[in-house]
């Protein structure tokens, strides 16, 4: 696992990276990941446009600032992704902003369809949900936490729907996004801020 893990990380691209192919691939109608089928295309555009609008909108209550800011682990987030992820373009942008707060985290992103064996290490209820957001401790190169595929609010939301559907539909799909766009990234930011907690008791909420 440890040779997955570091492997991985030295595959990993920065937020900036990520957001610059994600314009190029909109320009171009083009989408990152093994299916580029019209749909792929399509969300890769919309979610290019939501990314510009968090990274522009996007606030950190001045609380959970300080709390971010105590943290002292020196840390990686390798994030598993794909530009046509609808619930990355709302989280990521979250992630990319708390890890601009101290320079002892750092995000680096993988393409989940280019690193089969790491998403086989860390699926979700058997599944390749993505986002996944892998935490790694660089000293160690040790995981100590994951994140994803939904932010902890969400998450109760889709395993309720799935148990009494079955799988979830498109409006439902589309009353999450709604849900994200009210939430504001505030779910994400406690969730990270709790986890950070966990790895270094002297961050609290």
């Amino acid at each position: 696992m440890n040779s997955i893990i570091k492997a991985s990380l030295d595959r990993g691209i920065s937020y900036d990276t990520y957001r610059k192919l994600m314009g190029q691939w909109s320009l171009i109608n083009a989408t990152s990941g093994n299916e580029q089928s019209e749909s792929h295309v399509h969300f890769t555009k919309l979610n290019d446009r939501r990314m510009k609008r968090w990274d522009k909108t996007l606030k950190i209550t001045k609380p959970y600032t300080e709390n971010i800011l105590r943290f002292e682990l020196k840390i990686t987030w390798l994030v598993l992704a794909e530009s046509w992820c609808a619930d990355g373009a709302h989280i990521i942008p979250v992630l990319n902003k708390i890890a601009e707060l101290n320079p002892n985290i750092s995000l680096k992103i993988v393409f989940r369809d280019e690193n089969p064996e790491l998403m086989d290490a860390f699926l979700t209820h058997g599944n390749r949900a993505i986002p996944k957001v892998i935490m790694v401790d660089d000293q160690t190169g040790k995981v100590i936490a994951t994140y994803g595929p939904h932010p902890s609010e969400a998450e109760g939301y889709v395993k309720r729907f799935k148990a009494m559907n079955g799988t979830l539909t498109a409006s439902f799909k589309e009353d999450l996004q709604y849900w994200y766009n009210r939430d504001k990234g505030q779910t994400i930011i406690e969730d990270i801020t709790q986890i950070l907690g966990r790895l270094q008791p002297s961050v609290s909420l």
